[in-house]
């Protein structure tokens, strides 16, 4: 597996890299929550391990709802020195899978590891979204309306599949900094509407129907035009 160790304990980093590299998994190690939340937003991983509590602005349970918000569902080990039932309880239900305490035995935690693993293989992900005549296939990134393939930049692919994954709800512009771009900017910023203009650029061509809807003051949808909805801007 490929796996993402965010540590920022550099022995105990050391020591979980060696025993996952050892079982065959390829890992790579972020010491703090800010790289951490970037590589976990921008790359594809099997495994996240995740420290409970780190440096840099950001600890675990931020990762994990940073991660879930996005409908990110790589399987996620919390390791913490906090034992108490109350928060084992709180990293589960903030997005954890497992949740592993410190001090811990390095043969329990790659059993655990092994186990995510199963689990994770057993789940029937879908290979294409599909929303109106739009369709994404999940394994090869590509887009297709009416079966006319659509160029998009990774940017512009990552934003349309977080709305498609959406479709019929309203997505805040704050979600959608943290889903796709993995970190806040200025609350003031335009880059969400110049990335959305672009993107409806490309889908709506050559007189299609549009499908992605602002909704005034909140956010975007995308799915059927409302008829009866007085707050959507096309």
């Amino acid at each position: 597996m490929r796996c993402l160790l965010i540590e920022d304990d550099l022995p105990t980093a050391e020591l979980i890299r060696e025993g996952l590299t050892q079982a065959g998994h390829q890992v790579e190690v972020c010491n703090d929550g800010t790289s951490g939340l970037a590589r976990a937003s921008h790359e594809l991983w099997d495994l996240v391990v995740l420290d409970r509590m780190l440096p840099g602005g950001l600890d675990g349970l931020d990762i994990l709802a940073a991660m879930r918000l996005r409908d990110d569902r790589t399987p996620v080990l919390v390791l913490s020195a906090l034992s108490s039932l109350d928060e084992r309880i709180r990293g589960l239900r903030s997005g954890g899978d497992d949740y592993l305490t410190k001090p811990f035995a390095l043969d329990e935690m790659l059993a655990r590891v092994e186990a995510l693993a199963r689990r994770a293989g057993q789940r029937a992900e879908p290979e294409l979204l599909m929303v109106g005549d739009l369709t994404l296939d999940l394994r090869t990134r590509r887009v297709f309306r009416n079966g006319r393939p659509i160029l998009l930049q990774p940017r512009e692919y990552q934003l349309l599949e977080y709305l498609v994954r959406h479709q019929d709800e309203v997505v805040t512009r704050k979600m959608l900094l943290v889903a796709v771009w993995g970190y806040h900017f200025d609350p003031e910023t335009n880059v969400i509407d110049v990335q959305m203009s672009r993107l409806r650029n490309k889908i709506d061509q050559d007189g299609a129907p549009p499908l992605i809807r602002t909704v005034r003051g909140i956010g975007f949808t995308i799915g059927a035009p409302a008829e009866d909805d007085p707050h959507a801007d096309a």
